[in-house]
């Protein structure tokens, strides 16, 4: 009778020890893909800031040439017009060929269609990212709620609390980031 309350009482250990086992290692898991999940979006982030830089880039060294091109050729235009003397309008006249040479070389190499494709092809490449931080946003957010979810309830509360596991933070959206932005490329 004793070897059988002995088995049986080795059994129940084994299956505790077990169960105690599995609990850590489904805790261990979910914070694992909690850290995995925000790598993720870490990384994205990352994309997101460079394809930003180099899309402002653009749009400034686009604006900035065409700014400055059509610059030159409306002053030349205002100097030619309130020149008084023939030698004053010959020079605007030349500051004037001048600056429409500058402005037929730029639409000739750096037509409208062109800069515009390179502006769209950043724009999607910004907005598939944005999908993609969306969609890694929420699988964190998943991950997140299963983790808080599975160290609050029985019996795995107690293995998190052994391991000092606590509640993590959803990624929420601030009352600042649900306001429509303000660009200004000036």
């Amino acid at each position: 009778m004793g070897m059988v309350i002995g088995v049986g009482a080795l059994i129940v250990i084994v299956l505790l020890i077990g169960m105690l086992v599995s609990i850590y290692n489904r805790l261990v898991l979910l914070k694992n893909n909690i850290n995995k999940a925000w790598s993720n979006i870490d990384v994205l982030l990352k994309q997101r800031h460079d394809e930003l830089t180099k899309l402002l880039e653009v749009v400034k060294g686009y604006m900035k040439h065409e700014e400055t091109v059509l610059t030159k050729v409306t002053e030349a235009r205002t100097a030619f017009m309130n020149a008084g003397s023939v030698p004053q309008k010959a020079q605007a006249s030349n500051m004037l060929t001048g600056a429409l040479k500058s402005l037929f070389a730029v639409s000739e190499n750096y037509p409208d269609l062109k800069a515009d494709r390179s502006f769209a092809q950043f724009q999607n490449r910004i907005s598939d990212l944005e999908d993609q931080i969306a969609d890694r946003r929420e699988f964190y957010n998943d991950s997140v709620n299963i983790y808080n979810i599975r160290i609050a309830q029985i019996p795995d509360v107690i293995m998190a609390r052994m391991l000092g596991y606590s509640e993590r933070d959803l990624f929420e959206v601030t009352e600042d980031d649900k306001r429509d932005v303000a660009i200004d490329f000036g």
